[in-house]
């Protein structure tokens, strides 16, 4: 797959990227967050709504407060990752605005003042229910053809489903979901650049997904194996960080599977069937 790419961009700036939306991004630059989580700006008539308020660091809610182009009232939260989630509590003492997220939060780290179910209209935005990297996952979707991807989505690289939050059967499902929109023309993701034309992009993100799980399948058929030795198998990957996320990924794949039949697991290792 082609991913996309930009430059380390300024910290402690915001960037416009669409009329009444801007961006800050959070100094947690890693492997699992690229250059840092967007946190995005969105104006409306009676304010600014915060989409994801980054990590617990005070120097991201300082930027916040100090960018935020208007009064802020409301922070929204696409899931409850920590790199998402984790500046909301200070953003809320320091402006009081009301907090809003998934009606079922996957953490009892979080109570939303207002909860959300799926269709739900949010700042003039439909909230879409797309589990799969997170129980509690929710894109954002405008009339103008915005949508807040999240981590569901992200341009920059696949998104890690980790059980038992992530579900890789929902995964395919909320990709799938979003395939059926054709109304959404640009993708604004937790992590990385906005991404244009989207569906040809989520369309190869569910084959590469298939075709992975295609090859667990068959990698099975030569004997039972653990999800260690199939990302040994499968994969290239040599830093310890992507190769924990990659077995991740496989046993995200074999859950599925064994719900669907096709597999069994005994001890730590799976069997095809």
């Amino acid at each position: 797959m082609a991913f996309m790419i930009e430059p380390v961009p300024e910290r402690g700036a915001l960037h416009p990227i669409h009329p009444g939306i801007s961006r800050i991004v959070a100094d947690n630059p890693g492997r699992m967050t690229y250059h840092g989580t967007n946190t995005y700006l969105i104006e409306d008539p009676d304010g600014v709504t915060v989409l994801d308020p980054g990590p617990d660091q005070p120097g991201h809610v300082a930027n916040i407060l100090r960018l935020t182009p208007g009064p802020i009232v409301r922070i929204l939260l696409s899931h409850t990752h920590r790199d998402h989630l984790g500046a909301l509590g200070g953003l809320k003492a320091e402006t009081g605005a009301p907090t809003y997220g998934w009606h079922k939060p996957d953490t009892d780290a979080f109570a939303p003042d207002v909860s959300i179910h799926d269709g739900d209209t949010v700042a003039g935005m439909q909230a879409i229910f797309t589990p799969g990297h997170a129980a509690d996952h929710v894109c954002f979707a405008r009339p103008d053809g915005v949508l807040f991807s999240a981590d569901h989505v992200m341009s920059w690289s696949s998104s890690v489903v980790s059980p038992p939050g992530g579900d890789m059967a929902a995964y395919f499902a909320s990709l799938n979901r979003l395939l059926d929109r054709p109304t959404d023309t640009i993708y604004f993701p937790g992590h990385g650049p906005p991404m244009g034309e989207p569906h040809a992009y989520v369309a190869a993100l569910l084959e590469h997904r298939v075709a992975r799980e295609r090859a667990i399948a068959t990698a099975l058929k030569d004997g039972p194996r653990s999800s260690t030795l199939l990302v040994d198998v499968l994969y290239s990957k040599i830093d310890p960080i992507l190769k924990m996320a990659a077995e991740r990924n496989v046993l995200a794949h074999l859950i599925k599977l064994e719900r669907e039949g096709l597999v069994v697991r005994r001890g730590d290792e799976w069997r095809s069937l």
